[in-house]
Parts: structure tokens; sequence; C-alpha cells
């Protein structure tokens, strides 16, 4: 498994529930004004703000956060956001992408770069580390919408690149490009997914020792907590027996 999906299990487990929700709220809230402003204010007519409501009711955040951050978009007062992609290395050379969504460049800027410094990594410039991802579409249904081959088979249909199916669920990978248009047809064929989302989905993995992973879960942890940052990616990878000790 890649690190930043192990991370999110371990954070889930260890964090402060009430926290980590409210700014995941937040950060959703942010999501979706930002994309009511890139079309019309209805998810019905906007793909973009279709999705991110989407998202958005796949972490039960309520109605009334949702249609509060649509109505923020016609605001006139309303905050205007840029999306920033920063790229860098954190410990033992691992590759680190950080997406934002800012009002303030500088301050944003000023407070990744410190971040990946105290952790002894580099901030990179744009490009430096990206090259060894892929920029993909990401949909993922519960397990209970149907067995491997059925949603292999609507996958396929679709124009899906891959599906990896296990206990927890069916996640299916399709070009970054065509994420409305497999979404939306995986929709008409399983239902509504439970997240649809463009990732940084690494080429290879770096494996870690425990202190690594442990430098590099602080790093990514430290960056997912300001209010700037949306989503961080990374390419290292921890055996099952670093996993363990990390997860006690």
């Amino acid at each position: 498994m890649a690190g930043h999906s192990q991370f999110k299990n371990i954070m889930h487990r260890k964090g402060k529930q009430d926290g980590i929700r409210s700014k995941m709220f937040s950060k959703l809230a942010r999501e979706i004004t930002v994309a009511a402003k890139t079309g019309l204010p209805d998810p019905a007519m906007n793909s973009a703000l279709r999705l991110a409501v989407q998202n958005a009711k796949a972490q039960s955040m309520p109605k009334d956060n949702i249609d509060r951050a649509i109505k923020k978009a016609s605001g006139v007062d309303g905050e205007n956001y840029d999306y920033i992609r920063y790229e860098g290395y954190g410990p033992g050379g691992t590759a680190i992408i950080v997406e934002a969504l800012t009002d303030n460049r500088n301050r944003t800027a000023s407070n990744v770069r410190s971040t990946f410094t105290k952790a002894g990594g580099a901030l990179g410039e744009t490009g430096s580390v990206s090259f060894s991802f892929d920029h993909l579409g990401e949909i993922s249904y519960k397990a209970s919408v149907g067995d491997a081959d059925t949603v292999m088979e609507a996958a396929i249909e679709a124009g899906a690149d891959d599906v990896v199916s296990d206990a927890d669920g069916h996640t299916i990978l399709c070009a970054f490009e065509s994420l409305g248009e497999v979404s939306k047809a995986l929709e008409a064929a399983l239902g509504e997914a439970e997240t649809v989302k463009a990732i940084w989905k690494p080429q290879n993995t770096i494996p870690v020792d425990e202190e690594k992973a442990q430098s590099i879960l602080k790093l990514i942890d430290t960056l997912e907590d300001d209010d700037d940052v949306q989503n961080v990616y990374s390419n290292f990878e921890v055996s099952d027996e670093v996993m363990a000790k990390l997860s006690a």
C-alpha cells in the first residue's frame, strides 16, 4: 500500500475525531465554493460542483453546510481562492505533492516551505516530482455495490482504466480528463459513488524504515493541518511490520 492511504487510516484512528471532522468540513466547503464559481451554482448544471457536493455528502457533511458553501460563491464579498500545487522532497528522498486552495499565495508558500524545511525536506520547483506521478481520476464504491466482476464490467463499459476490489470496496481509476464522463457512466450502472476525485498516484514507491516513516507522517500531518492545504500525496511505502508498529 502507498504511504498516504496508510497514513489516513492511522490518523483517523488516533486523531481527535471532532477536530478532524471540523477541519475536513471546512476544506470541503472551500472546494464547493471554488467549484460553484467555475460555472452555475447548480450541481445539475456544473460538473465540478456536482463532484464537490458528492464528495461532501460522502463525508456526511450537513446539507446546510453545503448550501452555505454554494451561496458563498455568489457573494460579492466572497474570498477568491487560487489553486496552487507545491512539489518537494521529504525524508529518505521521498517525493511529495501538496495541493492548496489559498486567498494568500505568500502566506501559503511560506508555511509549506517552512514545514518541509523543519522536517528535513526541501521544497522544489513545479514539475520537480510530479513527473513521477500519474494524475488520475479515482472513483470509489462500497463493497455492497456488487462483486468484483460486476464492477469490473461496469468500469470497462464506462471507459475506466483499472479497478482494484477488496473487502473494503472498489476503487476505479481513469484518465483525469475522463473523470466526469466515466463517473457519470458508472453512476448510471452502479448508482452514486462514495467518492469521485482527482489524485496523484506514484508510478513507483520508495520503501522507508520506521524512523523515516514517522518523520514523513509528521510532515504530512503538519501539511494537512494547514487550512490552505487540501491534499497531500507521497510515494513512500512501509512494510506490514512497520505499519503494525505505527498503528500500535
